[in-house]
């Protein structure tokens, strides 16, 4: 019998923004894919869940922070041909700011992540994990300009 080779099918990624003054919550991924880099906060949209409820929830998972004024901010897509397995997501990009300003990140995955922490957005770490590296190079700015955030 001959075996059916499973096609790769787009995947949807939910990664916020958390912002804190000019600076934003960045982990070191822990990971076959992208291993190393850092990376926002985010994971796998699930069915039902809405964008926000998705970044609230992978926020609380992945560092134990309670995130408010959650807005979109924009989609892209990445398609890694190769990679340990050929994948594609459609990112969705979303900002956010701390429920709680004294709350402190916390590594609630660290089979997933080295661990949480602020960077300033003008002095980011390298390497960063493609999407957010492509965005940071193209201008993008995750920062409100009419700082009614």
């Amino acid at each position: 019998m001959e075996q059916k080779v499973e096609k790769p099918v787009p995947r949807v990624a939910v990664v916020v923004f958390l912002l804190n003054g000019k600076s934003v919550l960045l982990g070191r991924r822990r990971s076959s894919f992208g291993d190393s880099m850092f990376a926002l906060p985010g994971g796998h949209l699930e069915f039902g869940e809405s964008f926000e409820e998705c970044g609230a929830r992978e926020m609380k998972e992945e560092t134990g922070l309670d995130i408010s004024k959650i807005e979109f901010l924009t989609v892209t897509n990445n398609v890694w041909p190769e990679e340990p397995r050929p994948s594609h997501y459609v990112t969705i990009f979303l900002r956010a700011i701390l429920a709680d300003p004294n709350q402190l990140p916390q590594n609630l995955e660290p089979h997933k992540c080295y661990g949480w922490d602020w960077y300033d957005w003008d002095n980011l770490p390298k390497p960063l994990f493609s999407p957010l590296e492509k965005m940071a190079q193209s201008g993008f700015n995750p920062f409100p300009t009419d700082h009614n955030i």
